[in-house]
């Protein structure tokens, strides 16, 4: 039988899957497809027990989080950007 992950790492483990839910609900290609994606990816990581492989694995899921953020600010400066540019 497998030793138990840490609370602490689980708790932050679920709360980073629940920001990147909500940041799922605004991504370009819908819920519908990112919701899936997540899922996935974060399902074929569930058999991790090494707190160091977690923990890498909560940095990817940052990276993740910080490079969707960027591309939201992105799609909103670009929509902005036609909007103003856009002749009178």
């Amino acid at each position: 039988m497998s030793a138990p992950v840490n609370p602490q790492l689980r708790r932050q483990v679920i709360g980073i899957y629940k920001e990147l839910l909500e940041m799922g609900k605004s991504y370009p290609q819908g819920y519908d497809y990112f919701r899936p994606r997540l899922h996935k990816a974060f399902i074929s990581q569930a058999h991790l027990r090494d707190e160091d492989q977690i923990r890498k694995g909560l940095e990817r899921a940052e990276y993740v989080k910080k490079e969707i953020e960027a591309l939201y600010y992105l799609k909103k400066y670009r929509a902005m950007r036609k909007a103003y540019d856009s002749p009178s």
